[in-house]
């Protein structure tokens, strides 16, 4: 059966699908990233999953791959196949579409950048299903964002689009990684949520998931953590929707599984701010931590289309 390699890699594991033509996955597979053994490990750990997963086509499918898709974190050159770099991860300018092609035995092998590659897939058989123009917000350990423009994803013009979490919401915030200072991610991340609520509630141990349990519970210094986070992603939001006019806000992450804990209160928050703008459906994101698999895939079969038009 026709089939492309999807992988998504993160920080500490990769998940990995074949994919069928019509979007089926015919085979799931996730292994751990092993960052902790250096970024030439963790490279050979991409290329030896991608090779096994090729195995497995063509054991149980009856063929090889077609082509493949990896979808990785940090900074990435789409067009020249280059992960550039991965603080996570650390690498440096890793060929990865060259390494993976000889790999894979010379198939087309398509590069994107982890949340761009989730959000082409929330666009097309996801919560953005339908939308002409949408902005993908994971929250998660950082915020990045990616912008859906009539089913294809804006990367811009130096592969820098979408990184919402670097807008300054509070110019006296806390100092982020970035350089500046009161970043949206410092304010509203899922991380951040965590640092907040462990020092409020004197529990080392307490994280966003915990807070969210504690807010449910009425608990009054929870409800202002997540009070000041929701302020900070409203405030962060409304500056994207004011610049991109989107027809769907889509957030996904760890902090969207609190449900209508987080999407009752931001929705409200955003509407009080907006003023001529038009009014986002504000919706949670279908696909879960598989949108930057399925969105790998999409990148396999697209390059495929691509290629056979050429």
């Amino acid at each position: 059966m026709k089939h492309v390699i999807a992988l998504d890699v993160g920080g500490t594991g990769m998940k990995a699908a074949l994919v069928g033509a019509d979007g089926s996955l015919l085979h799931e597979a996730r292994r751990a990233t092993g960052r902790e053994r250096g970024p030439d490990a963790v490279v050979e750990s991409i290329l030896a999953f991608a090779a096994d997963l090729r195995a497995y086509g063509e054991e149980h499918l009856g063929e090889s791959a077609v082509a493949a898709g990896v979808a990785v974190p940090g900074i990435v050159d789409a067009e020249n196949g280059i992960a550039v770099y991965a603080s996570n991860l650390g690498w440096r300018d890793v060929p990865m579409r060259e390494l993976l092609g000889e790999r894979l035995g010379g198939v087309p092998v398509a590069l994107g950048h982890d949340v761009r590659t989730g959000g082409l897939a929330e666009g097309r058989i996801g919560a953005g299903k339908g939308a002409d123009r949408f902005l993908f917000v994971p929250l998660g350990t950082g915020i990045a964002g990616a912008i859906g423009i009539a089913g294809t994803i804006e990367s811009g013009a130096h592969g820098y689009a979408g990184e919402i979490g670097h807008i300054v919401v509070r110019p006296d915030g806390p100092d982020c990684g970035c350089g500046q200072r009161g970043c949206l991610e410092t304010l509203a991340s899922a991380s951040a949520v965590t640092r907040a609520w462990a020092t409020a509630s004197g529990d080392p141990t307490a994280d966003a998931a915990d807070c969210a349990k504690a807010v449910e519970s009425g608990d009054p210094a929870a409800v202002e953590v997540w009070r000041n986070a929701v302020d900070a992603l409203a405030a962060g939001l409304v500056t994207a929707l004011t610049l991109l006019d989107p027809s769907a806000l889509i957030i996904g992450g760890g902090l969207a599984e609190a449900g209508e804990t987080l999407f009752t209160p931001l929705r409200a928050a955003v509407e009080e701010r907006v003023t001529f703008q038009k009014l986002p459906h504000i919706v949670p994101a279908a696909l879960g931590d598989t949108a930057g698999c399925l969105g790998a895939g999409l990148l396999a079969w697209d390059l495929l289309s691509t290629e056979v038009s050429a």
